[in-house]
């Protein structure tokens, strides 16, 4: 039978109960009297995990930022831009569609209990990418084309946004996660590689399980993965040093980090990242392209390690691109692109964003010896999802995501739990 951890109060109790000949009254009445955080702390921060619920998390998020399916592809964007928000939900008349990956996700009347509509997927910046990137691939007159040139952008962004879903991988099934999944399974989620997930703030599903593609609610909430990041961080204290101490060393570091060179075209490295189905990558020092060979290497993505990392090009760059200037966008390098983005951010956006927004445009990276805690800080603060880890000289060695990150604390606290039980044993 395991033995009980109990508190120094408990054991103070326990004695004066052996004094008086009457120990279980003494231990069950300090027992009841624990404090509510002398209790969690006992259970430890697997025990913290799966006490929280992801409701808790859902509570503080904004309305659900959602397109209807005959939304064309630069309405989403700019519903995308002006949200600020890295996808939204796709909604349809219920009954005539069928949801990324078979999902039954419904929307109903909270007074009736109607369905009021269908949210068939999601879309992201990457799928509106790979949808672009799609013109000319087999267009032999394309090829002859300036980059910029060789796509009718016009024609592109007028679809409606129903016909991209799935374009990403993560856009191919849509996940909703019940309001009572504790923070820890939720977790489980997010360490797989899924980055957001609809939360209802009621369900009538009687089981908890973690990821449903079945659900029926009034409204919903989206929690992504930095929201998850962001609760690690308020609840340092506790989770403890034992486990936001340990360096990213052997989380991000080892393998190739595909990479752009600084001197590769916009719509070269969106065609490049969406056939690796990567929503951001570093950009490189590269030389200019003075021969074939060369100009075919800037073309592909690369193994940036070993070199210096100068930007990051990822799909929320796009996102802050206007509409109306990335036709003649396309064309031009990536690190000049960035810096048309950022002139853009700092005119136009700059009367909505404040200090804290320009501070998590940064190219933000961390040393293989940086804490896991560190990571998270720092991805929390930049809102980022991803840190590249450099060397002493500033070259490339890795890098971590908030994936990496949440599977190790979760595999961690998993593990310190077992080692509890154990001990207790």
């Amino acid at each position: 039978m395991a033995q009980q951890l109990r508190t120094p109060a408990a054991e103070e109790a326990l004695l004066r109960g052996h004094a008086a000949g009457d120990k279980d009254d003494a231990v069950a009445a300090a027992v009841a009297g624990e404090s509510k955080d002398a209790k969690r702390a006992r259970a430890g921060l697997c025990g913290v995990l799966r006490e929280r619920k992801v409701v808790e998390l859902a509570r503080a998020k904004r309305r659900l930022v959602e397109v209807p399916y005959t939304a064309t592809l630069a309405h989403t964007a700019n519903a995308l831009l002006a949200a600020r928000v890295s996808a939204v939900a796709v909604a349809a008349p219920p009954g005539h569609w069928i949801g990324a990956g078979g999902s039954m996700i419904l929307e109903s009347d909270p007074a009736t209990g109607a369905v009021r509509k269908h949210y068939i997927g999601m879309v992201n910046m990457l799928d509106i990418l790979a949808h672009i990137a799609e013109a000319g691939d087999d267009n032999d007159a394309a090829a002859d084309a300036a980059p910029g040139e060789a796509v009718d952008l016009d024609h592109r962004m007028a679809v409606p946004v129903s016909s991209v879903i799935g374009h990403s991988l993560e856009g191919l099934t849509l996940w909703t996660l019940h309001p009572n999944t504790s923070v820890l399974d939720c977790m489980e989620t997010f360490s797989k590689g899924v980055h957001r997930a609809l939360v209802p703030l009621e369900s009538a599903a009687e089981n908890v399980v973690a990821a449903e593609l079945v659900e029926a609610a009034p409204g919903y909430r989206m929690v992504t993965q930095m929201d998850v990041a962001r609760f690690l961080r308020a609840r340092a204290a506790e989770l403890g040093d034992a486990i936001l101490s340990r360096s990213v060393r052997g989380v991000g570091v080892g393998g190739a980090v595909l990479a752009v060179a600084s001197g590769t075209k916009v719509i070269e490295a969106v065609r490049a990242m969406r056939a690796a189905s990567l929503a951001a990558v570093p950009v490189v020092d590269a030389a200019p392209a003075d021969d074939a060979d060369a100009r075919r290497i800037l073309l592909q993505l690369q193994d940036g390690r070993g070199k210096r990392v100068v930007e990051t090009f990822s799909a929320t760059d796009l996102r802050d691109c206007p509409v109306a200037e990335l036709q003649a966008w396309l064309g031009v390098a990536v690190a000049e692109f960035k810096k048309k983005v950022a002139m853009y951010r700092a005119g136009v956006l700059a009367a909505d964003a404040d200090e804290e927004e320009e501070r998590r445009r940064e190219m933000v990276t961390c040393s293989p010896e940086s804490t896991l805690g560190e990571a998270i800080e720092k991805a929390v603060a930049h809102h980022v999802h991803r840190l590249w880890v450099v060397d002493e000289e500033g070259l490339l060695a890795g890098v971590v995501s908030l994936t990496d990150v949440l599977r190790v604390v979760r595999e961690a606290a998993i593990g310190e739990d077992r080692e509890l039980h154990y001990i207790l044993s």
